[in-house]
């Protein structure tokens, strides 16, 4: 019987950063047509482990071996130009860095989607491929990568890193968990695995209660006077230590509920009636509308889903609840009971000179839980999977994801009685998704949630918003599953062999459609093109040198809070000069 050579062997991989252990001794093979995917906190090594496995990353010890003559190709969670492979190895992408900056994130990942794909690799590593894509592309990508043939071969080798669990579901076929140092395989999809790793926790658990048990024993045995040990063996001495390590281990489990009291909110909420908004482009005329003659009542304990593509309203519907932005007409009356907790992703500033446990204490040094409950700050933290010594960090050391966690926990222990959360998903881990939808199932107030997670919105809302564009908004009476079960037709096929992400031509210097375009753009258009297209790589690399800055470059805090403040502005910019590319761009199409 001929030997199976795996793709990838992994032999007793080591990786320390500082004095934290990332993992220690894992062992994995990665076999053909394997779709596996690797879960874990945030922090615990997930892109780093991609990271050397393609040879952008060093590691302490071990052994790593990739079968020869393999096609590798690797898609970042970060797309810089400048970390798409390794071209000593052969593993680049050729990307032309001025082009590929003027995209927008979402334009970027389809991109490099297409790109990786169209290269027909034997092995594919993906960090996160479904952020910054929209629902359409991610059902897309679903069914591309559980369909598609390469070289006459239908199944894809995959190793990827998603929090998406709708995704892991549908085209997993192993999940791999670095956990406590340790990597535990199993071979299923994502609802296996769940059940499974219950099985391993409650087992690891009744060893330790056994362990412990043994451990009472053993202590009295070592309290005694020394002259009774003396006459024991010392392989007893040295079990006892053994044992004490078992004994005091404590699993720092995400099955966490978190139970924060929410403001009292009256029967009457927000009103809309007969509301109309629409935007018009200084330059071009055109006129955008985003709510058209919308009359709602919202109701007490709701708890409603927005989705629809970029461009549509969600975000400024949001906007013109919270009376950030004015309604052209029509009448938007809010209940006097109505306190708003509001979660968004962009607009984010902290202190960086503070620690976490500041950060929180200047809010509130308790945090009531309702029934007489309280919580200090530092508990509330440990609830969001912040350890005590985590607690102490400064915010400027903080990973993208633990700056989101602490933004959730300062928003949520001010009780809101109003949540409005604003791709609340995005740079969570699974552990932290799983105590955010707990609390939010239990929560006593009001709840709109704008999120592009599929699992998230079936568990935690009970009807769903669709706006589909020029003021048309859909109330849906159900989940995102329902909802895409009912209008499975307006999702797109894979297309029979298997070029372009949706059907659409992705070209580097825009996405160009088949749809024959009405006009084309003026001069002044054009030269207003051509400097935003000079203008957003500019903003791109301020903003580059201000993350470094704030990541340790800089220790005066008077620069710490001038480069804060100064990349708010450039991201705002920024925002806005992609924006209005991406319409300049539409035209010139």
């Amino acid at each position: 019987m001929a030997v199976v050579t795996p793709y990838l062997l992994v032999e007793d991989l080591t990786k320390s950063v500082g004095s934290k252990v990332l993992f220690s001794n894992i062992s994995f093979a990665v076999n053909k047509g394997q779709r596996i995917a690797l879960i874990a906190r945030n922090g615990i090594g997930k892109s780093t482990l991609l990271d050397i496995l393609m040879g952008r990353t060093d590691y302490d010890s071990g052994k790593i071996t990739w079968r020869k003559d393999l096609k590798v190709r690797y898609l970042p969670q970060h797309m810089r130009v400048d970390c798409l492979g390794d071209a000593a190895s052969g593993y680049s992408l050729e990307v032309k860095g001025e082009e590929f900056l003027k995209l927008s994130g979402g334009q970027q990942k389809k991109m490099l989607l297409q790109q990786v794909l169209d290269d027909e690799p034997d092995i594919l590593l993906l960090d996160e491929p479904t952020n910054h894509l929209d629902l359409d592309t991610v059902v897309w990508l679903e069914e591309y990568l559980n369909n598609r043939t390469i070289r006459g071969e239908k199944a894809l080798t995959i190793l990827m890193v998603t929090h998406d669990r709708y995704f892991l579901d549908s085209v997993c076929t192993d999940i791999f968990e670095l956990d406590e140092h340790n990597l535990y395989a199993y071979h299923g999809n994502y609802t296996y695995y769940i059940e499974k790793r219950a099985e391993r926790i409650e087992a690891q658990n009744a060893e330790v209660e056994k362990a412990r048990n043994l451990y009472r024993t053993e202590l009295e045995w070592m309290r005694r006077m020394p002259q009774a040990r003396a006459h024991k063996a010392q392989y007893r001495i040295d079990n006892f230590y053994e044992l004490e390590k078992k004994a005091k281990q404590q699993r720092n489990e995400a099955d966490v509920r978190l139970a924060v009291k929410s403001g009292y909110i009256g029967n009457k909420i927000f009103e809309a009636k007969d509301v109309c908004k629409a935007f018009v482009s200084p330059s071009t005329g055109k006129k955008k509308v985003i709510l058209d003659q919308f009359n709602y009542v919202f109701s007490r304990y709701e708890k409603l889903g927005i989705i629809g593509n970029n461009g549509t309203g969600k975000s400024t519907f949001i906007k013109l609840l919270l009376g950030e932005v004015p309604v052209d007409s029509g009448s938007w009356d809010v209940g006097s009971t109505v306190k708003f907790g509001y979660y968004a992703q962009t607009g984010l500033q902290f202190d960086e000179s503070k620690k976490v446990i500041e950060v929180v204490r200047d809010i509130a040094e308790m945090v009531d839980l309702g029934n007489g409950q309280k919580m200090t700050a530092s508990q509330f933290l440990q609830m969001f999977l912040f350890s005590p010594n985590q607690q102490y960090d400064y915010v400027s050391k903080l990973s993208g994801g633990e700056r989101q966690r602490l933004h959730l926990c300062t928003v949520l222990m001010r009780s809101p009685n109003f949540l409005i959360l604003d791709e609340p998903t995005n740079d969570l881990d699974i552990p932290t998704l799983n105590v955010l939808e707990e609390y939010l199932k239990n929560f006593q107030g009001c709840l709109i949630v704008i999120s592009h997670d599929r699992y998230f919105m079936d568990k935690v809302v009970d009807h769903i918003f669709v706006f589909h564009g020029e003021g048309h908004v859909q109330d849906f009476p159900g989940n995102y599953t329902q909802y895409r079960l009912e209008a499975k037709e307006a999702y797109p096929k894979p297309l029979p062999d298997g070029k372009g992400l949706k059907g659409e031509s992705l070209e580097v210097k825009g996405t160009k459609t088949k749809t024959e375009q009405k006009r084309r753009l003026s001069f002044k258009e054009k030269r207003e093109l051509e400097e935003l297209e000079k203008q957003m790589p500019q903003l791109e690399e301020e903003k580059a040198q201000l993350e470094a800055l704030l990541s340790g470059g800089a220790t005066n805090p008077n620069d710490i809070a001038q480069a804060s403040a100064r990349y708010k502005e450039v991201q705002d910019l920024l925002d806005e000069a992609e924006m209005r590319w991406l319409e300049l761009s539409e035209i010139d199409s």
